[in-house]
């Protein structure tokens, strides 16, 4: 198959031990990033299969209908970033893991060295010492503070662990089913999304987007929260209403926040106000990005590729599809 690689920003991917998977097949790998819809049209034209690395690349119905040769896109993970009716309309399977059965721990460890990194200042007091000044401040500590998980899959899980180990006090909001197994875990349930945004210490975001979760955290949520407060976004960004955290943090409510996520990405506006505000921590969405994770997720999303080419497509999220696909 001719399979092509989007988005391989440092060229990883031929370096993973998994990538021997593909030995056979004529794989071509593209290190830049590309939206335009005609010149990614040019650039899959003979593409059989088309690897996506998350949602770096939007994948719509212009570019889809200018693909005739596209059997399968092979990802890991959710997939709003696909237009999935299309998909099926054209018969082009989507083959995308969600790997249920475990967290991505790099995220959760990234997670929490942001928590780190902004109670302490730990940017801003490199930044001075580079500059021939001896301390810049006075941070935090984290034990005895208070740590709202906002969501509590299995990444918040594994944060939670993270934060009781620094001596905090761990309080969930989240739908009704995850707010009882939280409970069971000895956790603090908040009694209201109000007194949760009011008493965190620390809240961190932990939610997939889908349309239920767009803008659920308002700009009335973030006015409620500690002048002393830090809000930690690893999960994405249009879970804050847009606009809403740049406006709370110069209002001073919250008074910090570390962010990995943009509402636009790649974001390589250095005037964006994420990155010239001196109260955020901000990292270009490296929350899975460690050789660990993408030898675990990049073995699943070449799986998907193997089983396909032998007839027997895995992970299907469109199986209406498989009776008529290319």
């Amino acid at each position: 198959m001719k399979i092509t690689i989007l988005d391989d920003y440092f060229d990883t991917l031929r370096t993973l031990d998994c990538f021997q998977k593909l030995d056979g097949h004529d794989v071509t790998i593209w290190n830049d990033h590309l939206q335009e819809t005609e010149a990614l049209a040019d650039r899959l034209r003979d593409t059989d299969a088309l690897v996506l690395i998350r949602e770096r690349t939007k994948i719509r119905t212009p570019l889809l209908e200018r693909l005739p040769n596209l059997k399968l896109i092979s990802q890991r993970s959710v997939y709003p970033h696909i237009d999935i009716d299309t998909c099926t309309e054209l018969g082009i399977v989507v083959s995308s893991d969600l790997h249920m059965g475990s967290p991505s721990y790099a995220t959760a460890e990234l997670t929490w060295a942001l928590v780190l990194a902004a109670m302490r200042d730990i940017p801003q007091q490199t930044a001075s010492l580079q500059r021939g000044k001896w301390q810049m401040g006075v941070g935090n500590t984290a034990r005895g503070k208070t740590i709202g998980l906002y969501g509590y899959g299995r990444i918040a899980q594994v944060v939670g662990e993270y934060a009781r180990a620094f001596g905090m006090e761990v309080m969930v909001w989240a739908r009704e089913e995850s707010r009882k197994r939280a409970a069971d875990d000895g956790l603090i349930v908040a009694d209201g999304k109000e007194t949760f945004f009011a008493k965190a210490d620390i809240l961190s975001l932990h939610m997939r987007l889908v349309d239920a979760t767009r803008g659920i955290v308002t700009a009335a949520d973030l006015a409620r929260m500690k002048p002393t407060a830090l809000i930690v976004n690893t999960s994405r960004a249009p879970l804050i209403e847009s606009g809403a955290l740049v406006a709370a943090l110069e209002s001073g409510r919250p008074g910090k926040a570390a962010v990995d996520v943009y509402e636009e990405e790649p974001l390589r506006d250095h005037s964006h106000p994420l990155l010239n505000m001196p109260n955020v921590v901000a990292t270009p969405h490296i929350g899975y990005v460690t050789r660990d994770e993408y030898e675990l997720q990049f073995s699943d999303v070449f799986d998907q590729i193997v089983s396909y080419s032998a007839g027997t497509p895995t992970n299907v999220v469109n199986p209406d599809v498989l009776p008529n696909r290319r």
